[in-house]
């Protein structure tokens, strides 16, 4: 699959050449600097709108033009697609999951073929989480019976009653975490530093600190002492970092990740002090709220007492009125299952109202979807959207797409995947113009309405 090339989502060309300004040229600049253990990545804002801002995020593995949305690729790929067809959807960074590659294959068979990068096959920067998210997962997500939608923003789900909480597969306690595998059942303990250790073998261009993701349905109490070990979790990790090496040739960023649930004090708190800490760059993370409208009370909160000088990520959010908020609010990076999970299931991003999914589902992107198995595609032969580069939309009809969901073959959800990533990617390369032509904020009320 070949795609229109485009150097602001090329990440490799970006290696050579420097980003481009607001007018689409490559401003002259001295030669940067190598990176190195003591600097593993270099950031620069290149633009800014309010807290919002473009920029350039330097990694061993090639130049990330921010604001950016993080493909997902839990075990090391993303369903259903080659790393080439990927990156032809202009995908600048993958995140894949310390915990799930440490269950299967392991860690050191990754680490034996040379790290992640070798390993699947993919030369672009990849970003790997700590195990943290499984805390909550295979936890209090189970115990608090909340899914993993319902999880972020239980108060934006579809109006269907909670399942019964059940039995935790994990046990926290200040050493670091016992997980029961979903797999065979086996024990494992995680702690910072067998995190970092895990990490270090994948081989990620950035790396994050261990830490526990609360749950939307933890009280204000659970939420301290979770933040106050999250905090002390932090030091360590920062230590095993910096005691260890980077193993595969090349160095090796370290994130530490701001906690504090929905509450204004503790999430101040956790900026501060993780934000005063010598890591990398910082992300942001955890339960933010039961809503929209709680997530961006939570990073109003927090992006003012961010250091301005390091990249920062926002854990799982990646649907449209999200990025927009995220970028506000000054988030270079994120991430999300949202667009390929969807994709899988016949849902398809486009950003014509029309066209919206105005069926029983409800919650995010309702707006910015369309379902492939609805009857009224049987018989269209338009593309997903119009004026969409992708693959996709260049060659097949909507009528063909609901064919193939509807006969359960698998090239439907190829096809749906790489057009949902081409939109994520389409949509940010939309969003660094307007936030360089000074025209975001009319760019967030033509894509969001009002």
């Amino acid at each position: 699959m070949k795609f229109r090339k485009d150097t602001d989502l090329n990440p490799a060309s970006s290696t050579r050449a420097a980003p481009a300004d607001a007018c689409g040229t490559a401003p002259h600049r001295a030669a940067e600097p190598e990176l190195t253990p003591e600097r593993p990545l270099a950031f620069e804002v290149l633009a800014t709108h309010g807290a919002a801002r473009v920029g350039a995020l330097r990694t061993p593995h090639g130049t990330v033009t921010t604001p950016a949305f993080v493909g997902v690729g839990t075990q090391a790929t993303v369903k259903t697609l080659t790393p080439d067809v990927v990156a032809a959807t202009g995908t600048q960074l993958l995140f894949a999951n310390t915990y799930h590659l440490y269950l299967r294959p392991g860690a050191e068979l990754v680490a034996r073929h040379g790290g992640l990068h070798r390993f699947m096959r993919w030369d672009r920067p990849i970003l790997t989480d700590s195990g943290g998210f499984q805390v909550f997962s295979l936890g209090a997500s189970i115990e608090h019976g909340v899914g993993k939608v319902a999880s972020i923003f239980p108060g934006e789900a579809p109006a269907a009653p909670r399942r019964p909480g059940g039995s935790g597969m994990v046990r926290v306690r200040e050493e670091g975490v016992e997980f029961r595998s979903h797999i065979d059942g086996s024990r494992h303990f995680f702690t910072p530093e067998r995190s970092i250790e895990v990490q270090r073998q994948l081989g990620a261009d950035i790396v994050l600190a261990f830490d526990e993701c609360t749950s939307p349905l933890h009280d204000e109490a659970y939420t301290r002492a979770s933040l106050e070990r999250t905090h002390r979790w932090a030091q360590r990790s920062l230590d095993a970092f910096l005691a260890g090496r980077a193993l595969h040739g090349y160095p090796q960023a370290l994130y530490g990740i701001v906690q504090g649930g929905a509450y204004r004090d503790q999430r101040e708190e956790s900026a501060r002090v993780i934000g005063g800490m010598p890591f990398h760059g910082l992300a942001v993370g955890g339960n933010l709220g039961t809503g929209h409208d709680e997530m961006n009370q939570v990073l109003d909160w927090t992006e003012p007492l961010l250091p301005e000088g390091k990249p920062r990520h926002l854990l799982g959010i990646g649907d449209v009125a999200g990025v927009f908020a995220a970028v506000e609010r000054g988030m270079d990076t994120f991430d999300c299952v949202m667009p390929t999970r969807s994709a899988r299931s016949g849902a398809l991003l486009t950003l014509a109202p029309e066209e919206a999914d105005v069926g029983a589902k409800r919650g995010v992107n309702a707006r910015h979807r369309i379902n492939i198995y609805n009857a009224r595609f049987a018989r269209d032969l338009r593309p997903v959207e119009e004026g969409c580069d992708c693959y996709t939309c260049a060659h097949y009809t909507r009528a063909y797409l609901r064919h193939l969901f509807k006969a359960d073959e698998q090239l439907g959800q190829q096809l749906a995947t790489v057009h949902n990533l081409r939109f994520m990617a389409r949509l940010m390369e939309r969003v660094r113009q307007a936030l360089r032509d000074d025209g975001f904020d009319e760019l967030r009320r033509e894509v969001l309405g009002g």
